[in-house]
């Protein structure tokens, strides 16, 4: 019985140019082996997993084949590995500085690899550090760490630093395959997509998984089986849930997401799950946020398939009620309450917009036909005015033959200009008292106190906007009352309040006017009867108000002779 071997083991790059999604780094260490500009120190930092370590022992053993003249093909025995998570002890590193002095005895240099170096402790980094910056010019140090910040600044400032990205979903998905097929296992892409999607960029961890869900008595991977092993909700539920909550079908979108929960899957699971399926949605609608989508052709087909039929308004509302809802979750003692709460909400949001469409046509129908009957209204005025004009030039003219006949004689006539008529000028007063009306019954709208108070909160938004925070403050304190005739009624703590108020009075009437649409608001200021009485300050104005309310002060004080000053 053949032993058996690991796929992260069994397929480890032994070569710079199998070295999965790290192109930029293994080009640049290519590059510098040829040119033979090798730095004394390297440093690779990067998440668990990417080829951290892979890279090193590539490097090491590509140092000396370059420079090798004797033909010799193994140089295993200058190549010395320290894990420095187990020997992380300044007796362990001065032991490394005695070996790195001796010279090797195959090839020209010795590459000491010291992996997870962060757990070095903080005399074992001292007493590294001028062995580090002076070595031998037969050394070469490549230190491997995940968690960069833990290595102090003077060994960082003597390496050359390589910082190893994670590594993409496409390129562990064509990695996979490719082992799937050196391994004759009949799998599908979307099964092999899923493994690359879970192991969060670490192309270890995606070999564990492969060789941890392959069947190995029927040599398959299958997308049904991969979710089941790893407990991930299938995307057809997302792609359900989402149909029925565009289409207002609460009862449907209770029903699937009970369904869900009753398959074993957590309701904060399904909700951030959600968030994901509509952000892809949201990337799916326009062609290129495409490629940010880490799916299959296919997937990404129906993604976009499915986006044609949501309204942008509608996922950037629903992704806002799912975050909620995710935020609240923790502190929520009915949890599965709040989750169907938070899709009957995303339900209701198309009915919602469909009512403010309505609305908004109401209003405009209003609105073209006020001023379609305001146009019409002043044709007709114009037109009495011009046949009043018209009279007026008519009987001036008679006047003036009647006049020019009774003089006879005299042939010195005065020519006088046109007046204006007594009639034109009362039906203009008329046309200018009619659009007035007009306006002000178009300016006098009704209003809640609801919905003063929610101009008001504008205002002291815009307060603060301009830093005028000492108005902003007043108006946080204290809220105006809604009283007959439009009248607003703002009781204040003393006068100062009242004389800052003031000098804004003018701004804040006609902020008022504008967003309630009403010109008759009148702004009514008072000092609160609360705060009207003079506050005391003094230990004798302390004890005369203290005597107010308490009469026997006043006889202990008269048969003692108490001073309040002392």
């Amino acid at each position: 019985m053949s032993k058996y071997v690991v796929s992260a083991r069994k397929y480890r790059p032994t070569n710079f140019d199998s070295v999965v999604g790290q192109k930029v780094i293994t080009d640049t260490l290519k590059n510098a082996i040829l040119t033979k500009n090798l730095a004394q120190s390297f440093l690779f930092c990067g998440p668990r997993g990417v080829g951290k370590t892979t890279c090193a022992r590539i490097l090491a053993k590509q140092i000396n084949e370059f420079n090798n003249e004797d033909n010799i093909d193994n140089f295993s025995f200058n190549i010395f590995e320290l894990d420095a998570a187990s020997n992380n002890s300044v007796d362990d590193i001065r032991s490394l500085t005695d070996q790195v002095r001796v010279p090797p005895q195959i090839g020209k240099y010795k590459v000491y690899i010291i992996d997870e170096v962060h757990m070095l402790s903080q005399s074992a980094f001292n007493a590294f550090l001028k062995t580090l910056e002076e070595p031998p010019k037969h050394a070469i140090f490549v230190l491997a760490t995940t968690e960069k910040n833990k290595i102090i600044p003077t060994i960082l400032s003597r390496c050359q630093i390589f910082d190893f990205k994670r590594v993409s979903v496409k390129d562990i998905s064509n990695y996979l395959d490719f082992v799937a097929k050196s391994e004759n296992i009949d799998s599908e892409t979307s099964a092999i997509n899923v493994i690359a999607q879970k192991s969060d960029g670490s192309m270890r961890d995606a070999l564990s998984l492969f060789d941890r869900l392959i069947d190995f008595q029927n040599k398959t991977l299958y997308f049904q089986d991969v979710i089941k092993k790893l407990n991930i909700l299938d995307y057809e539920y997302y792609f359900k849930l989402v149909s029925e909550i565009n289409n207002n079908d609460f009862k449907n979108v209770l029903l699937t997401f009970n369904e869900i929960v009753n398959n074993g899957f957590d309701p904060q699971d399904i909700i951030v799950g959600l968030s994901k399926h509509l952000r892809q949605l949201l990337l799916s609608k326009d062609p290129s946020t495409l490629s940010l989508i880490d799916e299959v052709e296919d997937v990404q087909n129906r993604y976009h398939q499915q986006s044609k039929e949501c309204e942008e308004g509608f996922l950037l509302n629903s992704l806002k009620l799912c975050s909620t809802c995710d935020l609240q979750y923790k502190n929520a003692t009915n949890k599965h309450f709040l989750v169907e709460l938070c899709l009957i909400q995303m339900s209701s949001i198309n009915n919602e917009e469909l009512k403010k469409k309505s609305d908004f046509v109401k209003i405009e129908n209003k609105s073209k036909n006020f001023k379609q009957n305001y146009n019409s209204e002043l044709h007709k005025q114009s037109k009495n005015s011009e046949k009043s004009s018209i009279k007026d030039k008519s009987f001036e003219q008679k006047s003036s033959s009647e006049k020019l006949t009774l003089a006879g004689e005299s042939r010195t006539i005065v020519d006088k200009p046109n007046t204006i008529s007594i009639t034109s000028f009362s039906e203009k007063k008329e046309k200018k008292k009619v659009t007035e009306d007009d306006l002000e019954k178009q300016k006098e709208n009704f209003f809640s106190e609801k919905e003063l108070l929610e101009v008001w909160n504008n205002i002291v938004l815009n307060y603060k906007e301009k830093n005028k925070s000492n108005i902003a403050i007043i108006f946080e304190l204290y809220k105006p009352e809604l009283t007959n005739d439009f009248k607003i009624k703002l009781n204040v703590g003393n006068s100062s309040q009242i004389e800052l108020i003031n000098e804004e009075k003018k701004y804040i009437i006609n902020f008022l006017k504008e967003h309630l649409g009403n010109d008759s608001i009148k702004l009514d200021l008072n000092v609160s009867k609360e705060n009207s009485e003079p506050l005391a300050y003094t230990n004798k104005e302390k004890f005369q108000k203290m005597m107010l309310n308490n009469s026997s002060l006043k006889n202990l004080k008269n048969e003692f002779g108490l001073d309040p000053d002392y």
